[in-house]
């Protein structure tokens, strides 16, 4: 009976409205890991900060890459105007004037070259414009007498004017035309940037290296200030050297074309000298080619002097007066040099190319100033001599065991190699 009623009172508390749930026994105790560390939220937070900061870095180094790129060469170009700069700061004239005259100085170089350049490459289009008719007479006559036609200059004219592709290219020229003046504006603006900015680097070059200092302890900076002076010596004699050996390429081209009296011959020596120095391993070839159509218009057997005379000079330059211009300005190994160009071609493109080489003679240079070096070993093979065979060495070691034994000193003999105690 008292079951019965306990049963009873357990209904009615739960069935009265409102009334609480009638204590039931305590369940299992929750496991201490089963909330969530406090900083678990934080790490999360942090995570997305990182990520979203990385992203955002991307995209504005993606953005900037141009801008970058102008920066580097225009810190590359002030550091080659670098000594001329300091040469006329150093007679009183002020570091903002002297490199205003530096960069005066090589525009007008520039712009003689280039209008120069221009009035002989219009020259010979219209040449070839007032001699096309005579050409295309040539050659139809040739095609008339070998395969027996009877073609006329006046059919081919008429169907080359009224012909599909070319009603065609002149449309897309037109179309395209928006496009190259848009070309040529971003160009313009580029050249502009990266003039200011290698103004700014030269003529702030001090106040420059005192902002990069400032942050730096003491030791820091006397390594940033050797290592700027590293790249100024190696950039400046980069382009100086390159300079002399231009102006060397350029008389002795010049020379050449005078003899044979090939028209344009200055602006052809300087084109050759310009470019041969300052367009890395293909600028021989593309400084060779121009003076070779000029030269081919005249006569072609000009062409082939012009040829051979470009490489038997080549190889002159590459043998005899780079290693004699280059030893105390950009001494590195060719095998290097051609390394460098390649690397940085595949970097940057063509502006790694030219900034490849002064780069790589710039770390060459504090490497050998840092890196500790021992006395090589006097050892056959260092020298290229194959080492001895088998049964030289051991007739060797024989001898040095009897001499030892004997208390003498047994004689010296590159073929022996290096003796060993057995």
């Amino acid at each position: 009976m008292a079951s019965t009623d306990e049963t009873g009172q357990a209904a009615r508390y739960s069935s009265a409205p409102g009334a609480p749930p009638p204590p039931g026994p305590p369940g299992p105790a929750a496991p201490p890991g089963a909330r969530m560390p406090r900083w678990l939220p934080r790490a999360m937070v942090l995570a997305l900060a990182l990520i979203a900061l990385f992203q955002l870095g991307s995209w504005a180094f993606h953005e900037l890459t141009g801008l970058l790129i102008n920066i580097l060469i225009a810190f590359f170009l002030a550091l080659a105007v670098e000594p001329a700069v300091s040469w006329m700061a150093a007679r009183g004239v002020r570091r903002g004037l002297g490199t205003f005259l530096v960069f005066l100085g090589v525009m007008i170089v520039a712009a003689g070259f280039v209008t120069l350049l221009g009035s002989m490459l219009a020259g010979q289009i219209i040449k070839i414009v007032e001699d096309f008719p005579e050409y295309l007479d040539s050659v139809i006559n040739w095609v008339n007498t070998h395969f027996r036609t009877e073609l006329r200059r006046v059919d081919i004219q008429e169907g080359l004017l009224r012909s599909d592709w070319l009603r065609n290219y002149v449309q897309n020229s037109a179309t395209g035309v928006l496009d190259v003046s848009a070309q040529v504006l971003g160009g313009l603006f580029q050249l502009l940037t990266i003039g200011l900015f290698s103004f700014y680097f030269a003529a702030d070059g001090p106040r420059l290296r005192r902002a990069v200092c400032s942050v730096l302890p003491p030791a820091r900076q006397a390594e940033v200030l050797r290592a700027w002076e590293i790249a100024v010596n190696k950039t400046g004699g980069y382009l100086y050297s390159r300079g002399l050996m231009a102006l060397v390429s350029g008389l002795a081209h010049y020379v050449l074309l005078e003899i044979l009296e090939v028209p344009y011959a200055p602006v052809l020596a300087v084109w050759v000298g310009l470019v041969s120095q300052f367009i890395p391993t293909i600028g021989t070839y593309l400084a060779g080619a121009l003076p070779m159509l000029i030269a081919f218009t005249v006569d072609p057997w000009y062409a082939l002097w012009v040829l051979i005379f470009v490489v038997i000079y080549q190889q002159f330059e590459n043998y005899v007066l780079q290693p004699k211009l280059t030893a105390r300005t950009v001494d590195i190994h060719p095998a290097v040099a051609f390394g460098s160009v390649v690397m940085g071609t595949a970097l940057l493109g063509a502006v790694g190319a030219l900034i490849a080489i002064p780069a790589v003679a710039t770390l060459q240079a504090f490497l050998v100033a840092y890196v500790k070096r021992y006395d090589v070993t006097d050892d056959p093979r260092v020298h290229g001599h194959h080492r001895s065979d088998g049964r030289e060495s051991l007739a060797a070691r024989a001898r040095s065991l009897r001499s030892r034994r004997q208390g003498t000193t047994p004689p010296r003999s590159e073929d022996t190699g290096n003796t060993e105690d057995s």
